[in-house]
Parts: structure tokens; C-alpha cells; sequence
């Protein structure tokens, strides 16, 4: 009889402890997830694991700044070993935005990523630091696959690809998060939109599976802003992603991105993204 397929999940939770008194822990329940990969934790690994409880095994990564960013990787499989890959010159600051780990799932060695990409602010030092991450991350990448051949790379990455990421997206090709030099990297990575082999073998050959998924459609989005209605208007970004290797790409049963019912029912500003691979 077949095992399950793995479920990994990934949310920014726009701080855990808010998230858990909104409802996070009854979606967590109901959720059934392996491997669960958190973003802007903005907590202690203690407040962290006490939420989460102990049949977590939490690995976490705090910004250095208390409050700010911070990411983990919970899993409920046993955990082989865990690299902090400090990403860029040893004089930038990466801590709170990029935490790699391996587990073993069935005699199988998957490698997992939680990563926080900057916000960013076009023009500015927030958009250069945005850029060196980038950079860094690029950098990364190939050193993932040749490390496992299974291995995905989750998390807010503030960076929507194609136009079909993005409602409104003639109002923020000029803004961070959609400008044309943000979206060169996952062009490198994934390939570009008129790459015959986009999403499939292009670029650095890692395969977005939310894309691959849902097709050419626009969204599924991911986040939309608290303010004004564009959370029922559905005017929102995806720019959480599951990015995963090849061989892992190839496992992936079913995506799903778990949107609210209302919005009072909104425990984040994004929705979880969940992926089933049948290793």
C-alpha cells in the first residue's frame, strides 16, 4: 500500500503569536501538513514551539532585529541536519530571511528552505539590499540542487513574476515588487514567459509549481492588503511560491492555496500555499 504523498506548507504568518489568537492553530489542525515553512515569525523559537506544540520539530531562524522577519521550518518528519546559510558578503545582514534544512521521508533526503525575500523600496537602500538577497539567492540555487535532488524553496518572495501575478499590474511596473529588474532573477531561474521550455526545464531549471498548477490563468494570489476592499475585490499579488527541483517538481500530486472564506476570517495578509509530492 502507498505511503501518502508529503505535505509541505508555507505562510507568512505576519507574526505567529497574532496569527495563533486569529485562528492560525485551528487551520493547522485541520490542515494535515509534514513540513510547514513560516515567515516575519516575529517571535521566540520558545513562543514559536509552545504554539506549535511539541510533536513539532522547529528549527528557527530570528532576524537580528527582535521583531522583525525571522522565518522556521516545522515537520513532524525527522530532521537529518540543518544549515544557516548566512546569503551574501559577510557584512550583509541575511538573519531572519533564509533557513535551509534536510529530513528524511521515507528513506528519502528532501531539502526544505524558508525564505523571506526583502520587501523592498524602489530607489532606495531597501531596494539595493532586495537586490544583493537576490543576487544571493540566485547564487544559492545550484548549490541546492547539487546538494539533493530533491528540494524545494518556499516562502514570501515579494516579487510577483508575470503579469498574471499581479491584478493590477499597470499601476506597479514602476514599484518594488513588479519592477522589470526583480523579475530578470526569476527569469534566470524559472525562465521567461516566451522561453519555450519556461517553467520546464529553463533557466536554472527550478519549476514554480504554483504556476505549473493553475496554468495561465491570473493567480491564484496570495496576498492582498488589509486595506480597502481588495481582499473581496480579489485584487491581490502571488508572491508565495514553492520553487522546487526537477525530480521534486515531478512528485507533485496536488497545489492548493488555502484563501480565506471572508475576510474576517484572515489569521494573515497572505494564504498558505500547500503542495502534495507522492516521493
Amino acid at each position: 500500500m502507498p505511503s501518502k504523498p508529503l505535505r509541505i506548507a508555507t505562510v507568512n504568518v505576519n507574526g505567529i503569536r497574532a496569527a495563533y489568537r486569529k485562528g492560525m492553530g485551528a487551520w493547522l489542525d485541520a490542515r494535515d501538513v509534514d513540513i510547514l515553512a513560516l515567515q516575519e515569525v516575529r517571535a521566540s523559537t520558545e513562543d514559536l514551539q509552545g504554539l506549535l506544540g511539541p510533536e513539532w520539530d522547529v528549527v528557527h531562524d530570528p532576524a537580528t532585529a527582535k521583531g522583525r522577519a525571522g522565518v522556521a521550518i516545522a515537520s513532524r518528519h525527522p530532521r537529518a541536519e540543518i544549515h544557516r546559510v548566512e546569503l551574501g558578503a559577510a557584512d550583509f545582514d541575511s538573519a531572519g530571511r533564509w533557513l535551509e534544512a534536510d529530513y528524511e521521508v521515507d528513506g528519502t533526503v528532501v531539502t526544505v528552505v524558508s525564505a523571506y525575500v526583502h520587501s523592498g523600496e524602489a530607489g532606495t537602500e531597501k531596494q539595493d539590499a532586495k537586490y544583493t538577497f537576490l543576487d544571493a539567492m540566485e547564487a544559492r540555487l545550484p548549490r541546492l540542487t547539487a546538494h539533493s535532488a530533491y528540494a524545494v524553496v518556499m516562502g514570501d518572495l515579494n516579487v510577483g513574476h508575470r503579469k498574471l501575478d499581479i491584478r493590477n499590474w499597470k499601476g506597479n511596473v514602476k514599484k518594488a515588487g513588479f519592477l522589470p529588474e526583480e523579475r530578470a532573477y526569476f527569469d534566470r531561474i524559472l525562465g521567461a514567459e516566451d522561453d519555450p521550455r519556461y517553467n520546464d526545464g529553463a533557466g536554472l531549471g527550478w519549476v514554480d509549481v504554483g504556476r505549473k498548477a493553475a496554468g495561465e490563468v491570473d493567480g491564484p494570489y496570495t496576498w492582498w492588503s488589509w486595506r480597502g476592499q481588495a481582499f473581496d475585490n480579489d485584487t491581490g499579488w502571488r508572491i508565495d511560491y514553492q520553487l522546487a527541483s526537477p525530480e521534486l517538481a515531478a512528485t507533485v500530486k496536488n497545489y492548493a492555496v488555502d484563501r480565506a472564506a471572508a475576510y474576517d476570517e484572515r489569521w494573515s495578509d497572505h494564504s498558505p500555499v500547500v503542495v502534495d509530492y507522492a516521493l
